[in-house]
Protein backbone atom coordinates (compact mmCIF):
# COMPACT_ATOMS: atom_id res chain seq x y z
CA UNK A 1 0.00 0.00 0.00
CA UNK A 2 1.04 3.82 -0.36
CA UNK A 3 1.67 5.30 2.49
CA UNK A 4 2.51 8.95 3.58
CA UNK A 5 2.05 10.72 -0.02
CA UNK A 6 0.75 13.80 1.71
CA UNK A 7 2.34 15.35 4.66
CA UNK A 8 -0.05 18.35 5.81
CA UNK A 9 -0.04 20.06 9.40
CA UNK A 10 -0.28 17.49 11.88
CA UNK A 11 1.41 14.45 9.87
CA UNK A 12 -1.62 13.82 7.90
CA UNK A 13 -0.88 11.23 5.41
CA UNK A 14 -2.63 10.24 2.38
CA UNK A 15 -3.22 6.34 2.37
CA UNK A 16 -4.23 4.31 -0.80
CA UNK A 17 -7.01 2.48 0.04
CA UNK A 18 -10.77 2.57 -1.44
CA UNK A 19 -13.08 5.27 -2.07
CA UNK A 20 -16.71 5.22 -3.79
CA UNK A 21 -19.22 7.69 -5.22
CA UNK A 22 -22.84 7.00 -6.25
CA UNK A 23 -25.74 7.89 -8.65
CA UNK A 24 -28.95 7.68 -6.60
CA UNK A 25 -32.16 9.25 -5.23
CA UNK A 26 -31.90 9.87 -1.27
CA UNK A 27 -32.30 6.56 0.50
CA UNK A 28 -34.41 6.40 3.21
CA UNK A 29 -33.65 5.93 6.56
CA UNK A 30 -33.49 2.17 7.51
CA UNK A 31 -33.84 1.21 4.02
CA UNK A 32 -31.57 -1.93 3.67
CA UNK A 33 -28.63 -2.28 0.99
CA UNK A 34 -28.24 -6.00 1.50
CA UNK A 35 -30.03 -6.86 -1.95
CA UNK A 36 -27.80 -4.60 -3.86
CA UNK A 37 -24.65 -6.02 -1.68
CA UNK A 38 -25.74 -9.35 -2.19
CA UNK A 39 -25.87 -9.18 -6.01
CA UNK A 40 -22.51 -7.71 -5.86
CA UNK A 41 -20.24 -9.36 -3.31
CA UNK A 42 -19.68 -12.34 -5.65
CA UNK A 43 -18.10 -10.32 -8.52
CA UNK A 44 -15.87 -8.56 -5.81
CA UNK A 45 -12.40 -9.93 -5.55
CA UNK A 46 -9.39 -9.78 -2.93
CA UNK A 47 -5.90 -9.55 -4.43
CA UNK A 48 -2.89 -10.76 -2.67
CA UNK A 49 0.81 -10.13 -4.72
CA UNK A 50 4.45 -11.36 -3.84
CA UNK A 51 7.43 -10.08 -5.27
CA UNK A 52 11.14 -10.57 -4.41
CA UNK A 53 12.88 -7.79 -2.16
CA UNK A 54 16.91 -7.38 -1.94
CA UNK A 55 18.26 -6.76 1.71
CA UNK A 56 20.45 -4.68 0.01
CA UNK A 57 24.28 -3.72 1.48
CA UNK A 58 26.03 -5.52 4.22
CA UNK A 59 24.70 -4.18 7.32
CA UNK A 60 26.55 -2.50 10.10
CA UNK A 61 27.29 -4.09 13.58
CA UNK A 62 25.93 -1.67 16.15
CA UNK A 63 29.26 -1.07 18.09
CA UNK A 64 29.55 -1.29 22.03
CA UNK A 65 26.18 -3.20 22.45
CA UNK A 66 25.59 -6.63 24.31
CA UNK A 67 24.75 -8.04 20.99
CA UNK A 68 28.06 -6.91 19.18
CA UNK A 69 29.29 -10.55 19.35
CA UNK A 70 26.12 -12.04 18.01
CA UNK A 71 25.86 -9.80 15.21
CA UNK A 72 29.49 -10.47 14.17
CA UNK A 73 29.09 -14.34 14.21
CA UNK A 74 25.60 -13.78 12.29
CA UNK A 75 27.23 -11.85 9.72
CA UNK A 76 30.82 -14.17 9.57
CA UNK A 77 28.14 -16.96 8.72
CA UNK A 78 26.12 -15.23 6.24
CA UNK A 79 28.79 -13.01 4.24
CA UNK A 80 26.36 -11.22 2.13
CA UNK A 81 24.05 -10.18 4.70
CA UNK A 82 20.20 -11.24 4.49
CA UNK A 83 19.01 -12.97 1.61
CA UNK A 84 16.06 -11.90 -0.37
CA UNK A 85 13.05 -11.91 1.03
CA UNK A 86 9.19 -12.40 -0.28
CA UNK A 87 7.08 -9.34 0.62
CA UNK A 88 3.39 -9.82 -0.16
CA UNK A 89 1.12 -7.09 -0.14
CA UNK A 90 -3.01 -7.18 -0.08
CA UNK A 91 -5.51 -5.44 -2.33
CA UNK A 92 -9.33 -5.23 -3.82
CA UNK A 93 -10.17 -5.87 -7.24
CA UNK A 94 -13.70 -6.66 -9.09
CA UNK A 95 -14.64 -9.10 -12.34
CA UNK A 96 -15.71 -6.68 -15.47
CA UNK A 97 -16.31 -9.63 -17.83
CA UNK A 98 -16.87 -13.60 -17.15
CA UNK A 99 -14.27 -14.48 -19.04
CA UNK A 100 -11.97 -13.23 -16.51
CA UNK A 101 -11.06 -9.86 -16.81
CA UNK A 102 -10.22 -8.14 -13.45
CA UNK A 103 -9.72 -4.45 -12.58
CA UNK A 104 -7.52 -2.92 -9.82
CA UNK A 105 -5.06 -0.43 -8.70
CA UNK A 106 -1.93 -0.52 -10.04
CA UNK A 107 0.02 0.22 -7.28
CA UNK A 108 -1.60 -2.90 -5.89
CA UNK A 109 0.19 -4.94 -8.15
CA UNK A 110 2.99 -2.85 -9.25
CA UNK A 111 6.63 -5.28 -9.43
CA UNK A 112 4.92 -8.82 -8.30
CA UNK A 113 5.91 -11.70 -9.34
CA UNK A 114 3.06 -13.42 -8.78
CA UNK A 115 -0.42 -12.58 -8.33
CA UNK A 116 -3.67 -14.43 -6.89
CA UNK A 117 -7.56 -13.59 -6.92
CA UNK A 118 -9.69 -15.06 -4.37
CA UNK A 119 -12.90 -14.97 -4.55
CA UNK A 120 -16.10 -14.84 -2.30
CA UNK A 121 -16.31 -18.98 -2.25
CA UNK A 122 -12.88 -18.68 -1.29
CA UNK A 123 -11.53 -20.73 -4.53
CA UNK A 124 -8.06 -18.74 -5.93
CA UNK A 125 -7.03 -18.33 -9.41
CA UNK A 126 -3.58 -17.32 -10.34
CA UNK A 127 -3.38 -13.60 -12.20
CA UNK A 128 -1.47 -12.27 -14.82
CA UNK A 129 -1.13 -8.68 -15.74
CA UNK A 130 -2.96 -7.66 -19.12
CA UNK A 131 -2.17 -3.79 -18.63
CA UNK A 132 -1.30 -1.25 -16.11
CA UNK A 133 -1.28 2.72 -16.11
CA UNK A 134 0.43 4.36 -13.46
CA UNK A 135 -0.78 7.62 -13.74
CA UNK A 136 -4.60 6.85 -13.45
CA UNK A 137 -3.10 4.47 -10.76
CA UNK A 138 -5.30 1.18 -12.46
CA UNK A 139 -4.28 -1.94 -13.35
CA UNK A 140 -5.80 -4.79 -15.72
CA UNK A 141 -5.51 -8.38 -14.83
CA UNK A 142 -7.03 -11.73 -16.84
CA UNK A 143 -7.77 -15.01 -14.90
CA UNK A 144 -8.69 -18.63 -16.45
CA UNK A 145 -11.49 -19.57 -15.28
CA UNK A 146 -13.72 -22.88 -16.31
CA UNK A 147 -17.04 -21.36 -15.84
CA UNK A 148 -17.84 -17.97 -16.68
CA UNK A 149 -17.81 -15.85 -13.52
CA UNK A 150 -19.88 -13.18 -12.08
CA UNK A 151 -18.87 -9.62 -12.85
CA UNK A 152 -20.14 -5.91 -12.42
CA UNK A 153 -20.83 -3.64 -15.03
CA UNK A 154 -19.37 0.13 -15.23
CA UNK A 155 -21.41 2.81 -15.24
CA UNK A 156 -21.66 6.39 -16.06
CA UNK A 157 -20.13 8.50 -13.10
CA UNK A 158 -20.86 12.00 -15.39
CA UNK A 159 -24.49 11.24 -13.91
CA UNK A 160 -23.37 10.98 -10.16
CA UNK A 161 -24.29 14.12 -8.16
CA UNK A 162 -23.06 14.88 -4.58
CA UNK A 163 -25.13 13.90 -2.17
CA UNK A 164 -26.22 10.37 -3.58
CA UNK A 165 -25.85 7.24 -1.73
CA UNK A 166 -23.25 4.98 -2.84
CA UNK A 167 -21.41 1.27 -1.24
CA UNK A 168 -18.14 -0.08 -1.08
CA UNK A 169 -16.82 -2.88 -1.15
CA UNK A 170 -13.27 -4.31 -0.51
CA UNK A 171 -10.47 -6.32 1.41
CA UNK A 172 -9.78 -3.81 4.53
CA UNK A 173 -6.70 -4.53 6.69
CA UNK A 174 -7.17 -8.31 4.55
CA UNK A 175 -10.21 -9.13 6.39
CA UNK A 176 -12.01 -10.41 3.22
CA UNK A 177 -15.15 -8.53 1.57
CA UNK A 178 -16.66 -5.85 3.51
CA UNK A 179 -19.15 -3.60 3.07
CA UNK A 180 -19.98 -0.08 3.56
CA UNK A 181 -22.10 3.16 2.41
CA UNK A 182 -22.41 7.04 2.53
CA UNK A 183 -22.55 9.36 0.05
CA UNK A 184 -20.98 11.35 -2.68
CA UNK A 185 -18.94 14.01 -1.22
CA UNK A 186 -17.35 15.98 -3.83
CA UNK A 187 -16.27 15.52 -7.57
CA UNK A 188 -13.56 16.43 -9.71
CA UNK A 189 -11.07 16.10 -6.48
CA UNK A 190 -7.42 17.28 -7.43
CA UNK A 191 -5.12 15.51 -4.50
CA UNK A 192 -2.03 15.56 -6.55
CA UNK A 193 -1.35 12.07 -7.49
CA UNK A 194 -1.19 12.50 -11.39
CA UNK A 195 -1.69 14.21 -14.45
CA UNK A 196 -4.79 13.33 -14.68
CA UNK A 197 -6.57 13.87 -11.24
CA UNK A 198 -10.73 14.09 -11.23
CA UNK A 199 -11.49 12.07 -8.47
CA UNK A 200 -14.93 10.82 -7.00
CA UNK A 201 -14.71 12.18 -2.80
CA UNK A 202 -17.03 9.99 -0.35
CA UNK A 203 -17.71 9.86 3.23
CA UNK A 204 -17.98 5.41 2.95
CA UNK A 205 -16.03 4.22 6.13
CA UNK A 206 -13.15 2.55 3.69
CA UNK A 207 -9.62 1.70 5.02
CA UNK A 208 -6.38 0.34 3.62
CA UNK A 209 -6.51 -2.90 1.84
CA UNK A 210 -9.69 -1.63 -0.03
CA UNK A 211 -7.89 0.03 -2.58
CA UNK A 212 -8.88 -1.22 -6.40
CA UNK A 213 -12.08 -2.02 -5.03
CA UNK A 214 -15.45 -0.98 -6.75
CA UNK A 215 -17.78 2.19 -5.97
CA UNK A 216 -20.70 1.40 -7.05
CA UNK A 217 -24.05 3.31 -7.39
CA UNK A 218 -27.87 2.11 -6.26
CA UNK A 219 -28.18 0.20 -9.48
CA UNK A 220 -24.87 -1.97 -8.85
CA UNK A 221 -22.83 -0.63 -11.54
CA UNK A 222 -19.42 0.36 -11.00
CA UNK A 223 -19.13 4.61 -11.14
CA UNK A 224 -15.59 4.62 -9.52
CA UNK A 225 -12.99 2.46 -8.77
CA UNK A 226 -11.88 3.33 -5.42
CA UNK A 227 -7.75 4.25 -4.55
CA UNK A 228 -6.95 6.62 -2.18
CA UNK A 229 -7.82 7.82 1.50
CA UNK A 230 -7.13 10.69 3.37
CA UNK A 231 -6.40 10.11 6.99
CA UNK A 232 -4.14 11.32 10.43
CA UNK A 233 -3.49 7.67 11.36
CA UNK A 234 -4.41 5.25 8.19
CA UNK A 235 -8.07 4.52 9.27
CA UNK A 236 -11.05 6.01 7.25
CA UNK A 237 -12.26 9.59 8.75
CA UNK A 238 -14.41 10.06 5.93
CA UNK A 239 -12.43 11.18 3.11
CA UNK A 240 -11.97 8.96 0.70
CA UNK A 241 -11.38 9.18 -3.26
CA UNK A 242 -11.80 7.20 -6.43
CA UNK A 243 -11.26 7.47 -10.25
CA UNK A 244 -14.36 7.76 -11.95
CA UNK A 245 -15.39 5.42 -14.56
CA UNK A 246 -15.53 8.47 -17.32
CA UNK A 247 -12.05 8.59 -17.04
CA UNK A 248 -11.06 4.76 -15.86
CA UNK A 249 -13.30 2.87 -18.53
CA UNK A 250 -11.28 3.98 -21.68
CA UNK A 251 -8.30 3.50 -19.76
CA UNK A 252 -9.41 -0.41 -18.70
CA UNK A 253 -10.85 -0.60 -22.80
CA UNK A 254 -6.92 0.16 -24.10
CA UNK A 255 -5.24 -1.64 -21.36
CA UNK A 256 -7.44 -4.53 -22.72
CA UNK A 257 -6.64 -4.22 -26.27
CA UNK A 258 -2.88 -2.74 -26.35
CA UNK A 259 -1.60 -3.55 -23.03
CA UNK A 260 -0.77 0.16 -22.61
CA UNK A 261 -2.24 2.98 -22.85
CA UNK A 262 -2.23 5.26 -25.51
CA UNK A 263 -2.94 9.27 -24.91
CA UNK A 264 -3.21 12.36 -27.33
CA UNK A 265 -0.64 14.74 -27.31
CA UNK A 266 -0.82 18.30 -27.87
CA UNK A 267 2.84 19.70 -26.85
CA UNK A 268 2.53 22.69 -24.83
CA UNK A 269 3.40 23.91 -21.72
CA UNK A 270 0.73 25.44 -20.02
CA UNK A 271 -0.27 27.14 -16.19
CA UNK A 272 -2.99 28.63 -14.07
CA UNK A 273 -4.78 32.11 -15.64
CA UNK A 274 -4.82 34.28 -12.38
CA UNK A 275 -6.94 36.84 -12.27
CA UNK A 276 -3.90 39.22 -12.86
CA UNK A 277 -2.76 37.80 -15.73
CA UNK A 278 -6.23 37.68 -17.24
CA UNK A 279 -6.16 41.76 -16.69
CA UNK A 280 -2.58 41.73 -18.20
CA UNK A 281 -3.86 40.25 -21.05
CA UNK A 282 -7.46 42.24 -21.13
CA UNK A 283 -9.56 38.92 -20.73
CA UNK A 284 -12.87 39.27 -19.16
CA UNK A 285 -11.92 36.88 -16.66
CA UNK A 286 -9.32 34.44 -15.07
CA UNK A 287 -10.28 30.87 -17.94
CA UNK A 288 -8.81 28.55 -20.04
CA UNK A 289 -5.15 27.23 -20.04
CA UNK A 290 -1.99 29.58 -20.99
CA UNK A 291 0.72 28.54 -22.87
CA UNK A 292 4.18 29.05 -21.43
CA UNK A 293 5.95 27.15 -23.70
CA UNK A 294 5.64 24.68 -27.52
CA UNK A 295 7.39 21.91 -28.12
CA UNK A 296 9.09 22.28 -31.20
CA UNK A 297 7.78 20.36 -33.84
CA UNK A 298 4.81 19.41 -31.89
CA UNK A 299 1.38 19.05 -33.10
CA UNK A 300 0.18 22.72 -31.25
CA UNK A 301 3.36 24.47 -33.33
CA UNK A 302 2.34 22.85 -36.75
CA UNK A 303 -1.55 23.81 -35.82
CA UNK A 304 -0.34 27.80 -35.12
CA UNK A 305 0.03 27.53 -30.91
CA UNK A 306 2.02 30.70 -29.74
CA UNK A 307 3.23 31.11 -26.07
CA UNK A 308 0.92 33.79 -23.96
CA UNK A 309 -1.99 32.09 -26.24
CA UNK A 310 -5.28 31.19 -23.45
CA UNK A 311 -6.55 28.08 -24.52
CA UNK A 312 -10.33 28.27 -24.08
CA UNK A 313 -11.76 25.43 -25.28
CA UNK A 314 -10.46 22.11 -27.00
CA UNK A 315 -12.14 19.96 -29.94
CA UNK A 316 -15.63 21.72 -28.74
CA UNK A 317 -15.16 21.34 -24.67
CA UNK A 318 -15.13 24.50 -22.70
CA UNK A 319 -11.69 24.90 -20.53
CA UNK A 320 -12.74 26.67 -17.18
CA UNK A 321 -9.52 25.05 -15.34
CA UNK A 322 -6.13 23.99 -16.44
CA UNK A 323 -6.08 20.90 -14.96
CA UNK A 324 -8.65 20.06 -17.52
CA UNK A 325 -7.15 20.24 -20.54
CA UNK A 326 -4.00 17.26 -20.13
CA UNK A 327 -7.43 15.28 -19.37
CA UNK A 328 -9.30 16.36 -22.35
CA UNK A 329 -6.32 16.11 -24.63
CA UNK A 330 -5.49 12.29 -23.20
CA UNK A 331 -9.11 11.39 -24.22
CA UNK A 332 -8.80 12.83 -27.91
CA UNK A 333 -8.39 10.13 -30.52
CA UNK A 334 -5.34 10.08 -32.00
CA UNK A 335 -4.87 11.20 -35.32
CA UNK A 336 -7.64 13.28 -35.46
CA UNK A 337 -7.89 17.20 -36.30
CA UNK A 338 -10.22 19.34 -33.75
CA UNK A 339 -10.96 22.84 -33.31
CA UNK A 340 -8.70 25.10 -30.50
CA UNK A 341 -9.77 28.56 -29.69
CA UNK A 342 -7.31 30.49 -28.21
CA UNK A 343 -7.48 34.13 -26.92
CA UNK A 344 -4.50 36.11 -28.65
CA UNK A 345 -4.07 40.14 -28.63
CA UNK A 346 -7.43 40.50 -27.28
CA UNK A 347 -9.71 38.58 -29.67
CA UNK A 348 -10.28 34.54 -29.90
CA UNK A 349 -8.86 32.86 -32.50
CA UNK A 350 -9.39 29.83 -34.18
CA UNK A 351 -6.84 26.68 -35.04
CA UNK A 352 -7.12 23.43 -35.85
CA UNK A 353 -4.35 20.83 -34.79
CA UNK A 354 -4.02 17.25 -35.52
CA UNK A 355 -3.55 15.71 -32.34
CA UNK A 356 -0.44 13.07 -31.96
CA UNK A 357 -0.13 10.48 -29.59
CA UNK A 358 1.77 10.69 -26.24
CA UNK A 359 5.34 9.27 -25.71
CA UNK A 360 4.95 8.29 -22.26
CA UNK A 361 8.21 7.03 -21.51
CA UNK A 362 9.08 11.04 -22.36
CA UNK A 363 9.27 13.92 -20.17
CA UNK A 364 8.28 15.93 -23.52
CA UNK A 365 6.90 18.86 -22.91
CA UNK A 366 26.12 36.26 -24.35
CA UNK A 367 28.34 38.34 -24.78
CA UNK A 368 29.03 41.96 -23.83
CA UNK A 369 29.67 43.87 -20.88
CA UNK A 370 27.81 42.41 -17.41
CA UNK A 371 25.38 44.11 -15.94
CA UNK A 372 25.65 45.46 -11.80
CA UNK A 373 23.54 43.51 -9.63
CA UNK A 374 20.36 45.73 -9.52
CA UNK A 375 17.56 46.01 -6.54
CA UNK A 376 13.84 46.78 -8.64
CA UNK A 377 12.34 47.96 -4.89
CA UNK A 378 8.93 47.96 -6.56
CA UNK A 379 9.01 44.34 -6.87
CA UNK A 380 10.80 43.56 -4.14
CA UNK A 381 13.77 41.65 -6.23
CA UNK A 382 17.21 42.01 -6.72
CA UNK A 383 18.50 40.75 -9.87
CA UNK A 384 21.96 39.28 -11.46
CA UNK A 385 23.21 38.88 -14.56
CA UNK A 386 23.85 35.63 -16.20
CA UNK A 387 27.62 35.06 -15.79
CA UNK A 388 29.25 31.40 -16.29
CA UNK A 389 29.37 31.67 -12.73
CA UNK A 390 25.69 31.96 -11.99
CA UNK A 391 24.71 29.69 -14.78
CA UNK A 392 26.84 27.09 -13.04
CA UNK A 393 25.36 27.32 -9.33
CA UNK A 394 21.86 27.58 -10.48
CA UNK A 395 21.49 25.00 -13.24
CA UNK A 396 20.65 27.95 -15.97
CA UNK A 397 21.65 26.60 -19.43
CA UNK A 398 24.06 28.67 -21.96
CA UNK A 399 20.58 28.95 -24.51
CA UNK A 400 18.88 30.67 -21.70
CA UNK A 401 18.90 34.49 -21.84
CA UNK A 402 17.45 37.18 -19.26
CA UNK A 403 17.82 37.80 -15.50
CA UNK A 404 18.93 36.12 -12.43
CA UNK A 405 16.55 36.49 -9.33
CA UNK A 406 19.42 36.66 -6.24
CA UNK A 407 17.12 37.83 -3.26
CA UNK A 408 13.17 37.71 -3.41
CA UNK A 409 12.04 40.34 -0.56
CA UNK A 410 9.95 38.58 2.41
CA UNK A 411 6.21 39.41 1.44
CA UNK A 412 7.21 41.71 -1.71
CA UNK A 413 5.14 41.59 -4.78
CA UNK A 414 7.47 39.16 -6.56
CA UNK A 415 7.24 36.84 -3.10
CA UNK A 416 2.94 37.07 -3.72
CA UNK A 417 3.68 35.56 -6.83
CA UNK A 418 5.92 32.48 -6.02
CA UNK A 419 8.70 34.13 -7.88
CA UNK A 420 11.90 32.32 -6.32
CA UNK A 421 15.35 32.43 -5.71
CA UNK A 422 17.20 30.99 -9.28
CA UNK A 423 14.10 31.93 -11.33
CA UNK A 424 15.15 33.46 -15.00
CA UNK A 425 13.26 36.42 -15.85
CA UNK A 426 13.09 36.28 -20.03
CA UNK A 427 10.25 38.30 -21.27
CA UNK A 428 8.27 41.37 -19.55
CA UNK A 429 5.23 42.27 -20.88
CA UNK A 430 5.73 39.87 -23.66
CA UNK A 431 9.70 41.14 -24.58
CA UNK A 432 12.20 39.13 -24.23
CA UNK A 433 15.19 40.53 -22.02
CA UNK A 434 18.67 39.67 -21.59
CA UNK A 435 20.01 41.89 -18.74
CA UNK A 436 19.03 43.17 -15.16
CA UNK A 437 18.64 46.43 -16.42
CA UNK A 438 16.44 45.39 -18.98
CA UNK A 439 14.24 44.47 -16.85
CA UNK A 440 14.48 47.61 -15.10
CA UNK A 441 13.63 49.36 -18.27
CA UNK A 442 10.70 47.37 -18.51
CA UNK A 443 9.60 47.47 -15.41
CA UNK A 444 9.88 51.64 -15.19
CA UNK A 445 7.58 51.76 -18.89
CA UNK A 446 4.96 49.77 -17.07
CA UNK A 447 4.42 51.89 -14.28
CA UNK A 448 4.81 55.48 -16.24
CA UNK A 449 2.16 53.90 -18.40
CA UNK A 450 -0.06 53.36 -15.38
CA UNK A 451 -0.14 49.73 -15.88
CA UNK A 452 -1.86 47.69 -12.45
CA UNK A 453 0.33 44.91 -13.10
CA UNK A 454 3.54 43.56 -14.88
CA UNK A 455 3.86 40.48 -17.10
CA UNK A 456 6.99 38.35 -16.63
CA UNK A 457 8.09 34.93 -18.57
CA UNK A 458 9.84 33.10 -15.58
CA UNK A 459 12.14 30.02 -16.80
CA UNK A 460 12.46 28.02 -13.41
CA UNK A 461 15.06 24.86 -13.90
CA UNK A 462 13.97 24.69 -17.75
CA UNK A 463 10.22 24.91 -17.12
CA UNK A 464 8.15 28.16 -18.56
CA UNK A 465 5.63 30.20 -16.38
CA UNK A 466 4.08 33.37 -16.48
CA UNK A 467 3.49 35.37 -13.56
CA UNK A 468 1.83 38.50 -13.33
CA UNK A 469 3.11 40.59 -10.55
CA UNK A 470 1.54 44.15 -9.07
CA UNK A 471 4.32 46.80 -8.42
CA UNK A 472 4.49 48.80 -5.37
CA UNK A 473 4.34 52.86 -6.12
CA UNK A 474 5.28 55.17 -4.61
Amino acid sequence: MRCQIANVASTIFLWVAIAVGGVADARQAGESFADLAEKSLPAVVNISSTQTVSSGDRPDVPPGTPFEDFFKDFLERNPNGEQPRQASSLGSGFVIDPSGIVVTNNHVIADADQIVVKFQDDHELPAKVLGRDPKTDLAVLKVESPTPLPFLTLGDSTKIRVGDWVIAIGNPFGLGGSVSAGIISARQRDIRSGPYDDYLQTDAAINKGNSGGPMLNMDGEVIGVNSAIFSPTGGSVGIGFAVPTSLAHPIIDQLRRFGETRRGWLGVHIQTVTDEIAKTLEMDRARGALVAAVAKDGPAMAGGVKEQDVILKFNGRDIDKVRRLPRIVAETEIGSEVEVVVWRDGVEKKLKIIVARLDESSAKMGSGAEDPTLVLPSLGLVLLPLTDEARSSNGVGEEVKGALVAVVQKDGPAAEEDIQVGDVIVEVNQDPVASPAEVESKVAAALANKRKSVLMLLNRKGVLRFVAVKPKRD
